[in-house]
């Protein structure tokens, strides 16, 4: 559900300054000829000539997957079924298989590897793979047949995870919905069997996830979206149908690593644990705010509660954030290393979830059909492993890079005609060099301000300067 913000008519001007972002960061705005040819070509006939786990695919184009993603999404990762049982669950979790579609060393292999990830910008996305492939031939669509790997988990009625197997199956999906419509269908009563279910199984999962430990920051996102043929600049919030199917998700990466760790070999998403002084000061800010924060409450019982709406909570979710720092890549293959757990999921945990959007989903999912099938990864998979923390490492540092740099753009062209006006902001943190953070609601704008304002106060600001070219603004406190 998105807040309604101030809006930007669509022109040259803006969406030139988005491209020269681009240009900036190296992120391209098109494939060479040679990678949408064999894209095309992929698309048509499919690859060959070289192993893939797993052997033939099974069959499972009669169960009624569904797909839930937001509205304009068309590189459908991931197609749900879920079936309630008396003893408990069967999750079926359609994964698209790229693999399908991609060889070893062909030019759309070796440009995704460059690419590393699907960037994101208002005007356009610049996806991993050719349209033909991500937004056709290996994505999940309603109503044709797919290549997928099928991740069939049984949980039991408290909806523990008791079983995972992972094969290659022909898949079709029988619907596609927006988080708002499978919301709204969910809320009536209307939903379908799988609909129903999700709600169930992921109230068990988030259930599980206080239990273990999980962390939960409701940290409004800064967003420029397209609405209604306007650009916006907006906060983001979340339906609950999103933390339900965010769940799924997560259990399915969960499973991933229980069998890369039981087999010896596979490539985990990590994050360390926070040290002591950084939690330590955390607490502290908890309590200059004025914040409850009993000593027998862990970090995760403190922020998962925390609200974005609240001035007070804002500030405490900007600094919980100090904790979720350092995430990356864990290759492995033999011994396990020590370092395997993801500090804020409680658990170790992989990406295998969305494949068409992130390259490294396509080497994890092949490794565990390989287990599944008790057989050695493909020489492809294993030749690239060691590389992949790296490569994915690079590709997340240009999205944050990317995203940055576009907020702030639209930042200042959004105030460039607002120089002299006032508004409400939340002191979010203060800086050693006097300054402190700052969030205004309305428009959704993040900014520094020199101010003797506590974190947590809410004070007036005085728009200074806005400049779209240099992707500054500034502003000053207005006292009295």
């Amino acid at each position: 559900m998105k807040t309604p913000a101030p809006r930007l008519n669509p022109n040259s001007e803006l969406e030139a300054g988005f491209a020269k972002i681009r240009t900036e960061l190296g992120v391209p705005d098109s494939f060479p000829a040679q990678v949408e040819q064999a894209a095309t070509n992929a698309a048509r006939d499919g690859v060959g000539g070289f192993p893939r786990a797993g052997g033939e695919l099974a069959d499972k184009t009669s169960m009624p997957y569904i797909t839930i993603d937001p509205p304009t999404s068309i590189d459908l990762d991931q197609a749900v079924h879920i079936e309630s049982r008396r003893d408990g669950f069967t999750v079926s979790y359609a994964i698209a298989d790229p693999a399908s579609f991609v060889a070893p060393n062909d030019p759309v292999d070796v440009e995704s590897h460059s690419r590393g990830l699907t960037f994101y910008a208002p005007d356009m996305r610049t996806p991993l793979y050719p349209t033909s492939l991500g937004e056709g031939a290996a994505s999940l669509l309603p109503d044709v047949e797919r290549p997928a790997f099928v991740w069939t988990m049984t949980l039991d009625v408290d909806g523990v995870l008791l079983t995972t197997d992972v094969e290659r199956a022909m898949v079709k999906s029988i619907d596609k919905l927006s988080y708002r419509v499978a919301q709204d269908r969910i809320d009536s009563g209307n939903g379908d069997s799988t609909l129903m279910a999700l709600r169930e199984v992921g109230e068990l999962r988030l259930a599980i996830e206080r239990q273990r430990g999980g962390v939960s920051l409701n940290l409004p996102s800064q967003e420029v979206q397209m609405i209604d043929g306007c650009y916006e600049l907006i906060h983001d919030e979340s339906l609950i149908v999103e933390d339900w199917n965010a769940q799924i998700s997560l259990l399915t990466g969960m499973a991933a690593a229980d069998l890369m760790i039981g087999a010896g070999v596979g490539l985990l998403r990590t994050l360390p644990d926070p040290d002591q002084q950084t939690l330590d000061k955390i607490r502290l800010s908890a309590l200059s705010l004025g914040i409850d924060w009993p000593e027998e409450m862990s970090y995760s019982e403190r922020v998962r509660d925390l609200r974005p709406d609240q001035p007070r909570h804002v500030a405490l979710l900007n600094s919980a954030v100090r904790a979720l720092r350092g995430a990356g890549y864990l290759a492995f293959d033999g011994e396990v290393p020590s370092n395997n757990r993801h500090w804020a999921i409680a658990a170790e945990y992989a990406h295998v979830t969305a494949p068409v959007r992130r390259l490294a989903d396509r080497y994890a999912n092949e490794i565990a059909v390989a287990i599944c099938a008790n057989e050695r990864p493909p020489t492809w998979v294993m030749d690239q492993l060691s590389d992949l923390p790296s490569t994915m490492g690079k590709a997340r540092r240009a999205e944050g890079q990317l995203d940055r740099a576009i907020v702030d753009y639209v930042e200042a062209a959004i105030l460039s005609s607002k120089i002299g006006q006032r508004f409400g902001a939340t002191v979010t943190s203060r800086r050693r060099d006097g300054l402190c953070s700052m969030q205004i609601n309305e428009p959704a704008i993040s900014a520094l301000v020199k101010t003797k304002a506590n974190p947590g106060e809410v004070i007036e600001v005085e728009l200074v300067t806005a400049n779209p070219d240099q992707r500054k603004i500034r502003f000053r406190e207005v006292r009295g």
